[in-house]
């Protein structure tokens, strides 16, 4: 037996009971609600519907469920049993194809379960007709597909839904998608991806929710709600699949697909959380993932699969492999041929094999040879069929062909795009200019704009899209100052641009009063197999932006990109900066009104802003060291033995160019001190205390608006425990909300913290909270914010 896995079982209970009462308490500490009284606004600690409290009717827990499971998988053959575990690509491939093309055949003899990439109402009820029609037991297919920041409705990717730090939109923009998905047939998604990431040079970055546990868990939470709605069986509910199970953010070098080296404690305190607040949250499914962890392929990893997920968090859902993940094992040379690497996936609790056919080829002879037992093959089907009658796919199979495009691009759905892609906008950076006023908000007496650069302006991707749901930003411009005084040009492309190309860019800004520079990647730069080595502005993009500084001319940088950008010279030459990611259908509009004011930016960083490729992997809640820089200046290289022998770099900071939490605003907010409701608890009494819903300790901070325009603030709080038995993080978030100020209006802000925020995974790997010292601070980010003191006694 692995030591990992004896280090798990040596804590029995009490350590399984603990992580179930930490997660559910993160999820209550950040689904917020603010009530408003006498000035005050307190932070309710709100259980969402997916913990001990929800009604598991409709859900993959519903007992009525069961009964039929089991009258289905008594009547069951060998070969029907495997095809439930088997998933072909029938549409547009997202991986490397198997080759196939009898699924129709496959179909009626029962060897297929699920199909994934087939998006046509018509070609979904033709293949659905076939399994109702012809196999023997008439069971449904599962039709599966990426479904990742909107089906048709194209809000912002997932980092810049995580970056408006607002679960309930979140859940409304995922509420959105599964009703267009739906309506099409298609009733499982690949998402939400809750892997942490801490390194911009991973292309997935993009698609998940940051750095941070404690927000990712929140933002897990809300997608699995808004696919899943209230209830599974609704026709507009689709099953989440929580993604890529686990560790697969922490790809060595930021390299896509490269392997994993986590510790127990690092994976339990930082990578899970996520994951377990998608379980507790009701997700049907999850998936195993791409990499090794800990030399142990994850799609074939008895201890994540079956220890944790299973026996500790009581998954009954169903857990399906990444693209040929299962078929990979042999490439990780942990199989010397498909059979075995079928064999170790299966074993390992992979239940539904995407995409390799080694299911379909190899798992009935395993299980007649005996190396298989029949009983997992059993356990396994009970896990997919669970699904699928929760999804009510067996009473309501097909699509309404007829109905299907009446979902799609609601008015309401396009505004609420709008909105998303508002909110997620991040403003970096608004120096005063030449009369000493912010270059933002601009004015409409501004004059001329410039709009340079090869992005801002994408066109559909979408045949069925209606003709005026896209409003490009020249247009949203235009909208603002008039046609006569918007002036675009491209500069080249993303990847490539001419010497003529850039020279008509700075002479078109010469023109202008003011330019803004749309520039940063091309969406497929970012994603998954979209790694880089070097974070700056491909192609010629940089030369572009400071031939165009160079003018003099005013200049706004709006960024669109899937990472964060390291742009030295342009943080400290361009007088704003916006991180616009990629916003979706409303990007336009929502660009135009912030960049004039209408909309003041809300957005806050969920990644640590690298100054320089070398910094990643970079994330705020990283451990002290040994030695700390402290108060060192690390803006010049080290010149004595004192500044030398610390942890740092001698050619760049430590610190990130923006720290997680960060985003300015158009006003300013100020924090007045910190207050603590007590100066003490007692470590014995937390541990006693998980299980309940009380706040053991209260904490407030005043805060304010000092300057002229209404806004909304982030307030963030984050705890530091000194003196435990593993070292912990400089500052770890335990909760946060969303607040409004009008000018000169304050509130008090009060968070109810509940004992799982003092406490940590300890040098057992037990969930459990020690006497400490005790830092808490609320702010506005990572790096600020007005601290008070506590302890935790024995």
């Amino acid at each position: 037996m692995p030591s990992v896995v004896r280090a798990m079982l040596t804590s029995g209970n009490l350590r399984r009971r603990n992580l179930t009462a930490a997660t559910a308490r993160i999820l209550r500490g950040s689904v917020l609600a603010s009530v408003g009284l006498a000035g005050i606004t307190f932070l309710q600690a709100q259980a969402p519907s997916s913990l001990s409290t929800r009604n598991e009717n409709g859900t993959i827990s519903d007992a009525a469920v069961d009964e039929r499971v089991e009258s289905i998988l008594h009547s069951m053959t060998l070969d029907e049993k495997v095809g439930q575990l088997v998933q072909y690509s029938a549409g547009q491939p997202t991986g490397p194809g198997t080759g196939r093309n009898d699924y129709n055949e496959m179909i009626a003899r029962g060897e297929i379960g699920a199909l994934l990439n087939v998006v046509a109402p018509h070609e979904i009820n033709e293949y659905q007709r076939i399994a109702m029609e012809k196999s023997r037991l008439h069971i449904p297919l599962l039709f599966g597909l990426d479904v990742i920041h909107g089906f048709k409705t194209e809000f912002p990717i997932p980092l810049g839904l995580a970056s408006t730090w607002d679960p309930a939109l979140v859940e409304k923009v995922s509420r959105v998608a599964a009703m267009e998905a739906s309506a099409d047939g298609i009733r499982w998604t690949f998402s939400p991806m809750v892997d942490i990431a801490r390194d911009a040079r991973w292309g997935r970055i993009a698609e998940g929710a940051g750095e941070d546990p404690f927000l990712g868990a929140a933002m897990a939470a809300a997608y699995v709600r808004g696919y899943q709605g209230s209830r599974l069986d609704a026709p507009d509910s689709i099953a989440a699949c929580a993604k890529h199970y686990a560790g697969y953010g922490a790809a060595e070098g930021g390299r896509d697909y490269n392997s994993t080296e986590i510790s127990e404690h690092t994976l339990r305190e930082f990578y899970l959380p996520p994951f377990h607040a998608a379980v507790n949250a009701g997700a049907a499914s999850v998936m195993s993932a791409f990499n090794s962890l800990n030399g142990i392929p994850t799609s074939a990893n008895p201890f994540t699969l079956k220890q944790i997920l299973r026996k500790d968090w009581g998954f009954r859902g169903l857990v399906v492999s990444d693209w040929e993940s299962v078929g990979e094992l042999v490439a990780h040379g942990i199989a010397v041929d498909d059979a075995t690497a079928a064999r170790k996936g299966f074993v390992a609790g992979v239940d539904m094999d995407m995409a390799s056919s080694l299911y379909h080829d190899h798992l009935a002879h395993l299980v007649e040879s005996g190396i298989v037992k029949q009983l997992d093959v059993d356990e396994a089907v009970r896990h997919v069929l669970r699904v699928k009658l929760a999804l009510g796919l067996f009473e309501h199979p097909n699509v309404d062909e007829v109905a299907a495009g009446k979902a799609l691009y609601h008015p309401g759905s396009l505004a609420l795009a709008e909105t998303a892609a508002e909110r997620s906008l991040v403003l970096l950076k608004n120096d005063a200019g030449a009369k000493g006023k912010p270059l933002l908000p601009l004015s409409k007496e501004s004059g001329n704009l410039a709009l340079i650069g090869p992005l801002g302006d994408p066109p559909p991707t979408d045949p069925q899209e209606p003709k005026n749901a896209r409003v490009s930003l020249t247009a949203a411009l235009a909208k603002q100052v008039g046609s006569d005084h918007v002036f675009r040009y491209r500069g080249g492309d993303v990847l490539h641009g001419t010497d003529q190309e850039i020279a008509a860019a700075v002479a078109g800004a010469q023109k202008a009063n003011v330019v803004i520079l749309a520039l940063g990647e091309d969406p497929d730069m970012s994603g998954e197999a979209a790694s880089r080595s070097h974070l700056g502005l491909p192609g010629r993009q940089e030369e572009l932006l400071e031939a165009v500084v160079h003018t003099g001319k005013p200049v706004v940088l709006v960024l669109f990109s899937g990472r964060p950008l390291t742009l030295s010279w342009a943080f400290e030459h361009v007088g704003a900066v916006i991180a616009a990611w990629f916003p979706g259908i409303g990007s336009g509009p929502a660009l135009a009104r912030t960049l004039f004011g209408e909309v003041n930016p809300s957005g806050k960083l969920v990644v640590s802003w690298p100054r320089n490729v070398g910094q990643e992997p970079l994330y705020y809640n990283a451990l002290n060291t040994g030695r700390p820089p402290g108060r060192i200046d690390l803006t010049h290289p080290p010149t004595t033995v004192d500044e030398r022998y610390v942890s740092r770099y001698i050619d760049e900071q430590n610190s990130p160019q923006f720290p997680f939490g960060y985003g300015d605003s158009y006003t300013i907010f100020g924090y007045a001190t910190t207050r603590l409701s007590q100066p003490s608890l007692s470590a014995a009494a937390l541990n006693l205390s998980f299980s309940d819903q009380n706040a053991v300790v209260k904490v407030e901070s005043e805060v304010s608006n000092t300057g002229a325009r209404s806004g909304e603030e982030v307030v963030q709080l984050y705890v530091g425990l000194r003196g435990t038995s593993t070292a912990q993080p400089v500052r770890a978030m335990k909760g946060f909300q969303r607040l409004s100020l009008g000018p000169g209006e304050k509130k008090t802000v009060e968070f109810e913290l509940p004992a799982e925020a003092f406490a940590i995974w300890n040098d057992r790997n037990e969930f459990a909270a020690e006497p400490a010292k005790v830092t808490i601070w609320v702010g506005p980010d990572s790096a600020h914010g007005s601290a008070a003191e506590m302890e935790i006694l024995p």
